[in-house]
């Protein structure tokens, strides 16, 4: 059968931002038989997030992730529906998703590598850091945040001394730079830094994580405030019951969801592009097929 998919067309360059045309979309003939432990799927959705921006370059800096190699199909996280399965516990019409899902229409995979589908913890004060009025807005009137700060509008030293006055116990990084300099010089004595990525270094040849300057080190230490590095993929025992937790307290109406979704497998380089400069509010997806029927 024949099937799109999405491939590597060029490197943007350690320096360099990425662009749509990065990307490429091709055709190509996928057999219709398979063997024994695998799954036929059909693609879904497809998530594009900012760690893969360190997957274009020829050497991602880390022991955890691979590059992406030039004219090959491109991966990441998916979600989609079996078709046709040869594994013993997987059957047609389950929902599947992987770390690993190509960028194709449709897909054949290992099923032993695939998942079934299936103020919360005690903070005082929730404060977020976003790039529009809109995403603060978002954040305090939906999402439940006590406060937002817009650090392209606003003095971001002087609103976080205003909304955490006294000080910050917990930073969940995601971004590093500036912003992250700022945040952790008014943390308090043994507070945490959770480090799950570092968006505004990923366009720089730097190593990962970006070391903190000296004098940010210097209050670090003097502070003894911890600096883990957050990696999903430590936690694959947890992703059952993280996602039954989840999902309940979805249902309850203590979680929001937002995404950001685009349609079609060939605008998977733009919506790349647009998360990377933010154009994004909540998690970007990209739908490629809304038909989930057999």
């Amino acid at each position: 059968m024949i099937v799109q998919r999405v491939v590597l067309n060029s490197r943007p360059g350690k320096n360099g931002n990425p662009v749509a045309e990065n990307f490429r979309m091709e055709e190509i003939c996928l057999t219709d038989n398979i063997n024994e432990g695998q799954v036929q799927v059909r693609t879904l959705y497809l998530s594009v997030d900012p760690y893969m921006r360190c997957r274009m370059n020829e050497d991602t800096g880390t022991d955890y992730i691979t590059p992406w190699q030039l004219s090959q199909v491109v991966d990441g996280g998916g979600i989609g529906i079996i078709e046709e399965s040869k594994h013993t516990n997987l059957t047609k019409g389950d929902f599947v998703t992987s770390f690993y899902w190509p960028w194709q229409t449709k897909v054949i995979l290992d099923g032993n590598n695939l998942e079934k589908i299936g103020h919360l913890l005690g903070c005082s004060r929730v404060v977020g850091i976003c790039g529009t009025h809109e995403k603060c807005v978002l954040l305090t009137s939906e999402l439940g945040f006590d406060a937002a700060i817009n650090y392209k509008k606003e003095n971001v030293a002087e609103q976080l001394r205003e909304s955490c006055p006294a000080g910050v116990d917990v930073y969940f990084d995601n971004v590093g730079g500036n912003i992250s300099d700022t945040v952790i010089s008014q943390m308090n004595e043994n507070s945490h830094i959770i480090l799950c990525g570092q968006i505004s270094q990923y366009n720089k040849d730097v190593p990962y994580p970006p070391p903190l300057s000296p004098a940010i080190e210097a209050i670090q230490k003097e502070r003894n405030i911890t600096r883990e590095r957050f990696l999903v993929l430590n936690y694959k025992d947890k992703f059952e019951p993280g996602i039954l937790q989840l999902s309940q307290w979805f249902k309850e109406g203590k979680l929001k969801i937002k995404e950001t979704v685009i349609n079609g497998l060939e605008n998977m380089g733009a919506a790349f592009q647009s998360m990377m400069t933010g154009g994004n509010i909540g998690k970007q997806i990209v739908c490629i097929s809304e038909e989930i029927s057999l």
